[in-house]
């Protein structure tokens, strides 16, 4: 067996450190299935789309801190004693986090739960608009 070995550069090594000092933060290494997230901008708005099927809104938690937004839900408080045949609705834990822009103000972020699809949603800061400049 061969070791595959490359250089990191500064950016690769300043991402392991993020995900390294944060404890709420998984190494993408470690993550099996990815838990499956929408992220888009609309014209006023930063949101995430994440799925949250067969899960309370209750067991959930979300929280922001600085320009960190951290949505959580361990799978360990809700295990249930199900002899399955088949399991195919994943209900496991997640740990997501993002570094948000500071276009984005992250202090008015909205959150809302609907149908199995947890929507949080962060309005682009006063000043940080789309502006066109005129060439003159």
């Amino acid at each position: 067996m061969s070791t595959l070995f490359y250089e990191r550069t500064p950016f690769d090594i300043l991402v392991r450190n993020f995900f390294q000092d944060a404890s709420h933060f998984a190494p993408l290494e470690d993550t099996k299935v990815p838990h499956p997230v929408d992220i888009y901008t609309t014209d006023t708005n930063l949101v995430f789309d994440i799925a949250a099927t067969g899960i309370s809104k209750e067991d959930i938690q979300i929280q922001t801190q600085n320009s960190t937004l951290r949505v959580n839900y361990d799978k360990s408080n809700n295990e249930d004693n199900k002899d399955y045949i088949h399991k195919g609705i994943a209900k496991r834990s997640f740990n997501l986090g993002w570094k948000i822009d500071s276009k984005f103000d992250l202090s008015k972020a909205k959150a809302e739960f609907v149908d199995g699809l947890l929507t949080v949603t962060i309005p682009f800061a006063k000043g940080s608009e789309l502006k066109t400049l005129k060439i003159s």
